[in-house]
């Protein structure tokens, strides 16, 4: 079937659940679901995907009618930088970078192999998150290592790409007027980050070697002093640390919760310095992206947070009023999209999340040649 055809199928395989979305030609959405990996759910990611066929088989979706799958995959590296065709070549790229994305790629992968065994014909095309990155300067991008075989591949990748580069894209059909030049694009979830876009390209970000780095998420530590991360493996051994660090810290570690709306309904003292600390350290790593764009024309917020904590955006944009701008307190309280004050030298807006329809529009650009 050719890539004008059939709907499209759009994978994110990750540790604990696979995503699944179906886009027709026109990118509208037809389908959407997550199938848990784990106690309760599927024993592993082929058994997952098969649950996810089987329900989109049920409601009138069958394998044999997608024209291409597209995968989200995590790490594509200093070398697979744009939305590739999967080939036994990509698929060996991919895997030689779960040395470096042990948590991710891994999962990724055996999305991508087992709906390759299903389908052996179905096109498949792979959107790396670092994708957006990629072009990011290169002093931006170095660590201060020595040059050596040991940190040859230790470097800022930055992730999260795939969201803002959707969110690049949609940002002036939300706010109706051309992109801006100097933008913070800033991603809160459970994973959470903030990207500096200047005349729409990646000069910074705060997730760097692994999505670990930058701002407190719901139970990763983000940024910390790189010799207490060498103090606690000698403490807790190297896979007791990336427990701490991967999957006990962050508002998790402050507050006992990852779920933000969880913590501001709680309003306890330790939640509420949960959140605090979310919106000051959001604040500090905004300006040091700022300052790489030079000044600040707006601000968008995506992700679970950005689009739906109102009292974190309001935090937020109040500290960010040294940059110019001005919020409209009612505006943002509506959930806007806009949420400016309409004399505010610096626009801010909300941005609706739409990575798998990224993934789907790349994935049918790729199959069409």
């Amino acid at each position: 079937m050719g890539a004008g055809g059939g709907p499209v199928l759009v994978l994110n395989a990750g540790s604990s659940s696979l995503k699944y979305a179906v886009f027709d030609a026109d990118l509208t959405e037809r389908a959407r679901g997550m199938v848990e990996i784990g106690p309760g759910g599927a024993p592993d990611h082929p058994s997952a995907l098969e649950r996810a066929l089987a329900r989109l088989e049920a409601a009138g979706l069958p394998l044999a009618a997608f024209t291409a799958a597209g995968h989200r995959v995590v790490h594509g590296g200093a070398s697979l930088t744009e939305p590739a065709r999967v080939t036994p070549e990509i698929i060996g790229k991919i895997r030689d970078l779960c040395a470096i994305a042990p948590l991710h790629n891994p999962h990724n992968l055996a999305a991508i192999e087992t709906l390759g065994a299903l389908a052996p014909n179905l096109a498949q095309v792979a959107v790396f998150d670092t994708a957006f990155h990629a072009q990011m300067p290169e002093v931006a991008r170095r660590y201060a290592l020595p040059a050596r075989a040991a940190t040859a591949d230790i470097r800022r990748y930055g992730f999260h790409g795939i969201s803002y580069a959707a969110l690049a894209e949609a940002l002036p059909e939300v706010s109706g007027a051309p992109p801006p030049r100097r933008l913070l694009a800033l991603h809160l979830g459970a994973g959470a980050s903030a990207c500096a876009i200047l005349d729409g390209r990646s000069v910074a970000t705060t997730m760097g070697f692994s999505p670990l780095d930058g701002l407190d998420m719901a139970s990763r530590s983000g940024s910390l002093d790189p010799e207490a991360v060498l103090v606690l493996a000698e403490r807790l051994g190297t896979d007791g640390a990336r427990r701490l660090l991967w999957r006990e810290s962050g508002l998790t570690g402050l507050a006992g919760s990852g779920d933000m709306r969880a913590l501001m309904a709680r309003g306890d003292p330790a939640a509420r310095f949960a959140v605090e600390h979310f919106a000051y350290w959001t604040i500090r790593h905004a300006g040091s992206l700022i300052a790489a764009m030079g000044g600040l024309d707006a601000v968008a917020f995506t992700g679970g947070i950005g689009e739906g904590a109102a009292p974190v955006r309001a935090a937020i944009m109040e500290g960010l009023g040294w940059a110019g701008l001005v919020p409209d307190r009612a505006a943002n309280a509506a959930g806007g999209p806009g949420l400016h004050a309409p004399a505010s030298p610096v626009a801010a807006w909300i941005v609706p999340a739409r990575e798998e329809r990224y993934i789907a529009a790349r994935t049918r650009e790729i199959v069409a040649g």
